[in-house]
């Protein structure tokens, strides 16, 4: 069902209302049939922006505009269908509230979280910390508790979508570094020149080998950070610093699509000096890789709480 994203944090500031028209989206985060549409929809209150819209987007369905639920939400925004019949609108001016087309779906997403935060919009407190936790617990709860209640699945939730939503904006300061880095560097290295195997995940049934993203897994495991088994999820594990930025630790990917996350096919640990740690493909074997190839998409400083948001589903 549609969910309703919070807040991102800003240079370790709130930043729902005030900064919301200046919220960038982070290189190929939002596939490039539905970037202009985020990014359009994205500002049109000051409860939400664009990497707020692109969390939801990326929450409910992982962008397939054909994703349908179990509870029959529909759609790129999974709405049900007694919701859209009511909140849904005709974004692309065709004439069709057609909810499997992004074009109609995401500006309702949008329009939506935008009418939530108007039943809380005279609560204290920060606008989209409040309009997410008014989907999650209603506005009664919100209303009466003054801002977010104190419910422990309502605060969970706000901590988790809010997370969620910085993978997808575009970093306007210096990303800190990962204090688990070394660590998954260290398991890393103990396995170069371990054979590959696709879709290894180093069990014992596997003699130990590991394919790029399984490699990339079993690693951060070491320090207590459970990835996503696929490179294209572990993408959004974190805040996405700049080439000449990375650190040790930090996760690098490479893509068929050079403005699409959803088409990386290949992963690894940077090291420093402009290489990788990686499990590059059948018959080699785990070792130093250079990174600056043709397909080079972008990096991951991995968190532990950005690890926690992503959704299992997607």
């Amino acid at each position: 069902m549609l969910l309703v994203v919070g807040v991102y944090i800003v240079a370790g500031n709130l930043a729902g209302g005030a900064a919301a028209g200046g919220v960038g989206l982070a290189k190929g985060a939002v596939p490039a049939a539905y970037q202009t549409l985020v990014q359009k929809w994205g500002n049109l209150c000051p409860a939400i922006n664009p990497a707020l819209l692109a969390a939801q987007l990326y929450q409910e369905s992982g962008f397939n505009p054909g994703a349908r639920s179990p509870a029959k939400a529909q759609g790129i925004a999974q709405f049900i269908p007694g919701t859209w019949a009511t909140h849904g609108v005709d974004g692309d001016g065709d004439g069709d509230r057609d909810v499997w087309d992004p074009a109609d779906a995401i500006p309702s997403a949008a329009s939506y979280d935008c009418e939530l935060a108007k039943y809380v919009k005279d609560v204290p407190g920060d606008i989209s910390a409040n309009m997410l936790a008014s989907y999650n617990a209603g506005a009664y709860a919100v209303i009466r508790y003054g801002g977010v209640p104190p419910y422990r699945e309502t605060r969970n939730y706000v901590k988790t979508i809010t997370t969620l939503a910085k993978s997808f904006a575009a970093p306007v300061a210096r990303v800190d570094p990962s204090r688990q880095a070394a660590g998954a560097i260290a398991y890393a290295q103990s396995k170069l020149g371990t054979p590959y195997l696709w879709g290894g995940t180093g069990t014992a049934a596997q003699s130990g080998r590991f394919d790029c993203s399984g490699l990339t897994q079993a690693s951060y495991d070491q320090v207590g950070i459970k990835l996503p088994r696929v490179a294209n999820d572990q993408y959004n594990a974190g805040p996405h610093p700049a080439r000449n930025e990375l650190l040790p630790g930090d996760l690098v990917f490479f893509s068929h699509d050079p403005n699409d996350s959803r088409a990386i096919h290949h992963v690894g640990i940077y090291v420093g000096g402009g290489y990788m740690i990686d499990a590059p493909r059948t018959g080699a074997v785990i070792r130093f890789d250079p990174i600056d190839g043709g397909d080079y998409f972008g990096a991951t400083r991995v968190t532990e709480d950005g690890a926690k948001a992503l959704p299992t589903h997607v």
